[in-house]
């Protein structure tokens, strides 16, 4: 018989140097907090993943893209399944050349792995409009696919144009466009084992010092109303017609502290981490937070961050309690 540590392990020696076993994911998400992956793989370009998915076909184990962590919290226990991350061969930039009227929207093309804040940056000092937003957004371009990221005003769905993909553990995957996604509220039709590899994003032509001054000024708002610290940005979604800071201040919880886990005193809505922390007091105190604003306005919060590898009876509460990716 072949255990589950059996078959990562056979795996890894099939993939080589590019699988780790048991490699903490914690450091590798912006809480900081959290166990290992049973196998963690990183990809450094399309053919390194073709390579990948040949060896994972078929296996329908648990998986787990990772792009920039940041709206991920992995339990202590970590996650038993297989964390890939994609690397430098899909951090490419294409921008539109202005000499070339497009037979369509102007749209620059970038790689899975491209940190937003990156892209935003690249697109205005090129004069590109449309992307300011991502400045504000710490993830990377195929995670903000994936959960229709957004901020001030704009999100992936109103952007996005198509994006290519592949499915770890089939033969499916291709171009499409937002459709096939079913995009709602920081949410997608998108499957675990799909992994966006590119997107193309529409802009629009603009004034490199009016683009550049639109990012500056995202920065300082974000710097001026939000926490530092570790932390995976909103931790719940905002009710229709109100706000989810304003509901857990409301209720008295502003600051309010479990172990190693602090609703931030600057943003209610923010819970961070304490360096070392545990990731299962960040869920304790998510927990009871939405307890306590069920209990004092009668407003069941929603989760926006995404949990991952918690025990089976921890699973049972979160889902009960609503709160879940």
């Amino acid at each position: 018989m072949v255990t589950a540590a059996g078959r990562y392990r056979a795996l890894a020696d099939a993939l080589g140097s590019r699988a780790v076993l048991g490699k903490p994911l914690g450091p590798l998400t912006t809480y900081g907090v959290g166990g290992p992956a049973a196998l963690f793989i990183e990809v450094e370009g399309p053919d390194d993943l073709q390579a990948v998915r040949r060896v994972l076909r078929g296996t329908g184990l648990p998986i787990l893209v990772v792009g920039r962590g940041s709206n991920l919290l992995v339990a202590d226990a970590g996650f038993d399944g297989v964390a890939l991350r994609l690397g430098a061969g899909f951090t490419t930039v294409t921008l539109p050349d202005r000499t070339r009227t497009p037979s369509g929207p102007w749209a620059v093309r970038v790689g899975g792995a491209v940190p937003l804040p990156v892209l935003a940056r690249r697109a205005a000092d090129a004069g590109w409009s449309g992307l300011a937003w991502a400045v504000g957004v710490p993830g990377s371009v195929g995670g903000a696919v994936r959960m229709n990221a957004g901020g001030h005003g704009a999100d992936m769905a109103s952007c996005l144009l198509r994006y290519s993909w592949v499915d770890l553990l089939s033969e499916a995957g291709g171009s499409d466009d937002p459709a096939r996604l079913h995009y709602g509220y920081r949410s997608s039709a998108m499957a675990p084992s799909e992994v966006v590899v590119g997107a193309d994003l529409v802009v629009s032509l603009g004034e490199v010092e009016v683009e550049q001054d639109a990012v500056a000024s995202i920065v300082r708002w974000r710097r001026t109303h939000q926490p530092g610290g570790s932390n995976a940005g909103s931790v719940f979604t905002n009710p229709v017609g109100d706000a989810a800071g304003r509901l857990i201040e409301a209720a008295g919880l502003k600051g309010y502290r479990m172990g190693t886990a602090q609703v931030s005193g600057k943003h209610a809505n923010f819970i961070q981490a304490d360096k070392g922390g545990s990731a299962d007091d960040v869920l304790a105190l998510m927990e009871h937070v939405r307890s306590v604003v069920l209990g004092h306005s009668g407003v069941a919060l929603t989760a926006e961050v995404h949990l991952l590898g918690f025990a089976d009876r921890k699973t049972e509460a979160v889902t009960r309690t609503g709160i879940g990716p």
